[in-house]
């Protein structure tokens, strides 16, 4: 794989920001993507250092981006950044003007973990004519659920506002919406949770109520908390889930 990483200017933000892209050596593009998204508490450049990405991926004819999301969660924040637009707008808009990428809904899908699995989620769920599938790991699924720190408490209300349910940034309530429209095909999507995750009551609340309202989706719970070591095990099964809703007919080796 060629590795590249890029700096460039982000409109919605009006600042400079980062991206690490995954690029295959052999073929011929253009390549679909899989944007991948990062943690609360990391940046773009985590997933390269934490995993073996770049090991699991090297024979497969994607490109994997790993944008920046900030502390956002990928949602037009109550009061601050629109980082949802940011992330549909400039991080897609650039990956596909810069990179041999497939500039379309059968080429994109995205995942990530904590904040990045409500990120992808949320992301798949308000544009599904964009992304073909969606992964979440630990998602951070109800956010402003959790019992924080004050000043942790404060940060969820400048980004989800005082009521988030039901609003745009809710899950399930884009779910509900996409659901009751019944125009554009779901994406793909899959959970996972490890069983020591202090989020894991939050993963089987939304596996459930996506069951009891119909919302086709893959959801597993395997042993593991909030840690890398349960994280660099489940992208394989996420790079092979994306690759069958893309019709990458190669697995991933280990």
């Amino acid at each position: 794989m060629a590795f590249i990483h890029a700096r460039f200017f982000s409109r919605v933000l009006e600042k400079q920001v980062g991206l690490y892209a995954l690029i295959p050596d052999a073929g011929r593009g253009p390549f679909p993507v899989f944007y991948l998204l990062h943690g609360l508490s990391d940046d773009y450049t985590i997933w390269h250092r934490r995993t073996r990405i770049e090991w699991y991926v090297r024979d497969l004819p994607l490109i994997v981006a790993m944008p920046d999301g900030f502390r956002g969660f990928y949602t037009d924040n109550a009061e601050g950044p629109a980082y949802g637009r940011y992330m549909l707008e400039d991080a897609v808009g650039f990956a596909e003007r810069v990179l041999p990428a497939i500039g379309n809904r059968s080429g994109r899908c995205i995942g990530g973990l904590s904040m990045g699995g409500y990120g992808a989620l949320r992301l798949a769920l308000s544009r599904p004519d964009m992304f073909v599938s969606a992964t979440s790991h630990s998602g951070a699924i109800f956010p402003w659920d959790r019992d924080f720190p004050e000043r942790l408490q404060i940060e969820m209300r400048r980004i989800f506002g005082a009521k988030p349910r039901g609003s745009e940034h809710d899950i399930l309530a884009l779910a509900r919406k996409l659901k009751r429209r019944g125009k554009n095909p779901f994406p793909k999507l899959r959970l996972d949770c490890g069983t020591g995750d202090g989020l894991i009551a939050q993963n089987r609340a939304l596996h459930a109520e996506f069951d009891r309202i119909g919302i086709p989706h893959e959801y597993e719970e395997f042993p593991g908390g909030h840690e890398w070591d349960y994280w660099d095990a489940r992208i394989r099964e996420a790079i092979a889930f994306h690759c069958k809703a893309l019709g990458i007919s190669a697995a991933p080796r280990r």
